[in-house]
């Protein structure tokens, strides 16, 4: 908290007056970045369906890890306290959005939480990994992306009821 106040150049008491300490502040931050998150891949679904959905979700996610790593990192982990957390507000928000996407797969019931596991371990992985500079091979970063949005497509696909939007 004392660099911080630093940096904001107040003291370190003034910095208590809004918030409770670096516990309260980490979570404020996973507030605001679910929240973000959440905007961006919501406005990035709206009106695509299968394929076109999944794509444009995990781009947004991807892209917000990128621009923002330190404020992902903050949601790494955090629990909420309760029903009316606003962190937990903000986590079922961006759910929602990739609840919106696997909706063009229909799956049964009992694989949608699967597959919103999948998903963010997909989508998860590969932007903390591309954050940290972990991609250090000759092969395009964004050709392997697009890879990984197709190989999770037919794996949807296939664990989907045979209709989901082409």
């Amino acid at each position: 908290m004392g660099s911080l106040a630093e940096r904001l150049g107040v003291r370190t008491p003034s910095l208590y007056k809004h918030v409770g300490g670096q516990d309260d502040l980490t979570r404020r931050i996973a507030v605001l970045a679910l929240t973000e998150a959440a905007d961006a891949v919501g406005l990035a679904v709206q009106g695509y369906a299968g394929r076109d959905a999944l794509a444009a979700a995990a781009r947004a996610f991807r892209g917000f890890v990128l621009d923002h790593p330190g404020r992902y990192a903050a949601t790494v982990g955090m629990e909420s306290s309760g029903p009316d957390d606003p962190l937990a507000a903000a986590g079922e928000r961006l759910l929602g959005a990739f609840l919106a996407v696997l909706r063009g797969y229909d799956l049964p019931d009992a694989d949608v939480d699967h597959a919103l596991r999948t998903l963010r371990s997909l989508c998860h992985g590969f932007a903390t990994l591309q954050s940290a500079g972990g991609f250090q091979w000759s092969a395009d970063i964004d050709e392997s992306f697009e890879w990984l949005i197709t190989f999770a497509d037919r794996g949807l696909r296939a664990a989907g009821r045979g209709t989901a939007a082409r």
